[in-house]
């Protein structure tokens, strides 16, 4: 640059010496002038327009001037020809480095003023003013980033990820995510998108995270975890806009399993929950809960353990619900006799089961009999001396049913059942039981079956009534007869009638002194129309006889001391064969 300037004023001392000698030609006077304004620095490659400004020029003097705009080896790379063209020119789009901003004033024509040469090489009648300095800058861009926000309900071991974030426009050496707390503090630092998204959020408690990029040049200081965000300094750095992440605190009261459970209360047993399961709870504290049907809390035992030793059996009958509350400690209502339904704060509740407080009901224990009747003999046939105690439930009375359970009978009282009379009920097996029973007890009719009753009830033991049928020969008349036996003659008895009998079967039976069987006519008359002249000498005796199905040893030959089984003789008549 010396060079250029001794050049200059060598020609300009020439001139003026040409000038001098010749009279009629007026040299003007070459000044460059001063420059003011800068130095400026920009970040170019952003996009964003970089023009100097504020540039003053006061001094010059020369035929013609023009702004030069150098590289730091002096090549020319712009020639604005006033003010206003140089405060228009756009740095941005220049490669990172240094420009000059010069003033040259000249005569005539100078050589060299040519964009892409070197001031080095202008010749001619020139002055070049003082310069400004450029700084031009690589420019670091955060870019933009696209995507969320995000919320996630945290501290439920589900991984949170965020997805689908892109980030454009973003420039600078180096790049990173930064994700911050809400006041800037670097809580962690993905050098990928990648990395960015394998960040699980789930373990970072309630609150709200920030996402950014960060563009920067090399040596930036406070680019650490735990420091802020805020603070970075030391380097070129450019932070793009952020994207919220909101971080909801959750509680799950998780899924009990077990039950319904159904007791009699009130009946001096203990009445406890067993079996009861829970999973997938989580929240910082955690109980138990047990309610009324309305959410009344009439219990809070801390855990499994402690609930499984709840007695119910005092609670009175109603329904009772068990509940998990899996809560935070701003919690408020969590009283007992409070309604877990005005439970305010961060809970959560389980599914609830159910335990049904049924009344106690017991039949309690009848004491007496059995009882065995002659029944159809027209003799009343009446149970006495039964007691009955331990008996619990809101109504009470006693059935008769057949063995099969079939309802004969339901007297409401005991003295009631004491007025049964059973003669009438045939043969066969009664039992008698004794009924206690809820309101809501349905079967409880007249030929149903105790099989069918349903509701809340229970029955006694039950006592034996066997009834069997009553047998009666009755009574023969007529005879006794005699007969002349072997003359030929038929000898055969008549007028002959019975009385009083009853059974199932009848017929009439003839037999020796001894008992033997010699014949079972099955009528009166078939007995008429025995011939008893073929028999022998000696006695036979008529019989009638009733009997029930099933007798033994009712044959021919056999005699009627051995018979067994439900049966009655009736008086004998003779005959008296001679």
């Amino acid at each position: 640059m010396k060079k250029i300037v001794k050049f200059g004023l060598a020609l300009f001392v020439a001139g003026f010496f040409l000038a001098c000698n010749e009279e009629d030609e007026v040299i003007t006077p070459i000044s460059a002038g001063t420059l003011s304004g800068g130095p400026y620095t920009f970040m170019v490659g952003d996009g964003i327009v970089d023009n100097v400004s504020g540039v003053g020029l006061t001094g010059n003097t020369g035929d013609n001037g023009s702004f030069i705009i150098t590289d730091d080896a002096n090549n020319i790379l712009g020639l604005p020809p006033d003010i206003t063209a140089l405060q228009s020119e756009n740095f941005d789009g220049a490669p990172v480095g240094v420009c000059y901003i010069w003033y040259v004033s000249y005569n005539n024509n100078l050589e060299g003023l040519t964009v892409g040469e070197n001031t080095n090489d202008l010749v001619g009648a020139f002055k070049l003013s003082n310069s400004l300095l450029i700084n031009r800058n690589l420019a670091t861009v955060g870019g933009t980033l696209a995507g969320g926000p995000f919320t996630f309900d945290v501290g439920d071991n589900i991984p949170d990820n965020v997805s689908e974030i892109t980030i454009t426009g973003n420039v600078g050496d180096n790049s990173r995510f930064l994700v911050t707390d809400a006041d800037g503090m670097i809580l962690g630092m993905p050098p990928t998108l990648e990395a960015l998204e394998g960040v699980n959020f789930d373990g970072a408690g309630d609150g709200i995270c920030l996402i950014w990029h960060l563009s920067y040049q090399n040596d930036l200081q406070g680019l650490e975890v735990g420091s802020n965000a805020n603070a970075l300094s030391g380097a070129e750095f450019s932070l793009s806009n952020s994207i919220t992440i909101t971080r909801n605190k959750v509680v799950s009261g998780g899924t009990l399993a077990g039950g319904p459970f159904t007791f009699n209360v009130g009946d001096g047993v203990v009445d406890n929950v067993s079996g009861i399961t829970l999973e997938g709870n989580f929240g910082t504290n955690s109980k138990f809960l047990v309610t009324d049907a309305d959410g009344k809390i009439l219990g809070m035992p801390p855990r499994i353990e402690a609930l499984g030793g709840v007695d119910f059996d005092g609670a009175g009958e109603g329904v009772c619900l068990i509940w998990h509350l899996s809560y935070e400690d701003d919690i408020v209502g969590l009283e007992l006799d409070k309604n877990a339904n005005d439970l305010t704060g961060l809970f959560s509740l389980s599914n609830s089961i159910t335990v049904n407080r049924n009344a106690a009901v017991v039949g309690g224990t009848l004491v007496g009999g059995p009882f065995t009747f002659n029944v159809g003999d027209g003799i009343a046939d009446n149970v006495s001396g039964i007691t009955l105690s331990g008996n619990l439930g809101t109504n009470s009375r006693f059935l008769v049913t057949d063995a099969d359970g079939k309802i004969l009978g339901m007297p409401p009282t005991l003295e009631a059942l004491g007025g049964v009379d059973f003669d009438g009920a045939g043969d066969g097996v009664c039992l008698i039981w004794h009924l206690s029973y809820e309101d809501d007890l349905q079967g409880n009719v007249v030929n149903e079956n105790t099989a069918n009753l349903t509701g809340s009830f229970s029955l006694s033991n039950s006592i034996t009534v066997n009834r069997n049928a009553v047998v009666i020969g009755g009574t023969l008349s007529g005879g006794p007869f005699t007969f002349t036996a072997g003359d030929g003659t038929a000898d055969n008895v008549s007028g002959i009638t019975i009385t009083g009998n009853r059974g199932t079967n009848n017929r009439f039976l003839v037999t020796d002194a001894d008992g033997k069987i010699l014949g079972m006519p099955p009528t009166l008359e078939a007995l008429e129309g025995v011939n008893f002249d073929g028999a022998g000498v000696g006695v036979c005796l008529i019989w009638h006889i009733s009997y029930e199905d099933g007798i033994v040893g009712l044959e021919g030959d056999k005699n009627t001391n051995d018979l067994s089984g439900i049966f009655k003789l009736s008086n004998s008549i003779t005959v008296n064969r001679q």
